[in-house]
């Protein structure tokens, strides 16, 4: 781990892991600017702009986004869940800090909190961006700990490459779709 990456994760992924919960972090570079993959990560009201399993969002944002508000997701067929209710807890637009816990829903992602941090880097000598994803969650009755990081993980590569594949293509199109 590079030491920047090692500053970013004590600065702003601080998890307290309870005994019946696992936590990890994954790292992805993206070749497109800052101000574009963060215009993607703050949408809580549209996660499914790039998350690949989410088919809907519902939340009430007649005060804009902000810590506290609450959205109700729909995650597609075939996947261990179908409803997952969750809060925002951080969104720092000067830091570019995102952090939702799930506290409701039909999934098995119990008490799950991630906090997403975006971080200019250049990537192969072009302005780009460095992702960093950390979460914490209970482990299921049933599953062990490897069982459920696993799970998790997965779940967060594939977000974190979709996240890149619409950044990326924005970028080459030349277009923000939050500015």
């Amino acid at each position: 781990m590079a030491s920047n990456e090692y500053e970013f994760l004590r600065k702003h992924h601080k998890h307290e892991v309870g005994e019946n919960q696992c936590s990890s972090y994954l790292i992805k570079r993206i070749k497109a600017p800052i101000d574009l993959v963060w215009s993607l990560v703050r949408r809580f009201d549209q996660p499914q702009c790039y998350k690949p399993f989410v088919t809907n969002c519902y939340c009430d944002l007649q005060g804009g986004i902000k810590v506290g508000s609450v959205r109700e997701v729909e995650v597609q067929s075939g996947f261990p869940a179908s409803t997952s209710t969750e809060r925002l807890e951080i969104l720092d637009d000067e830091e570019h800090v995102f952090g939702v816990r799930t506290f409701a829903g039909d999934h098995w992602l119990k008490n799950y909190t991630s906090i997403v941090t975006v971080h200019s880097e250049m990537v192969d000598g072009q302005p780009g961006t460095l992702v960093v994803e950390s979460f914490v969650v209970d482990v299921p009755g049933g599953n062990t700990k490897e069982e459920t990081w696993y799970l998790a993980e997965a779940l967060i590569k594939c977000n974190l490459k979709s996240l890149a594949d619409v950044s990326e293509s924005l970028a080459a199109k030349g277009s923000n779709p939050g500015g």
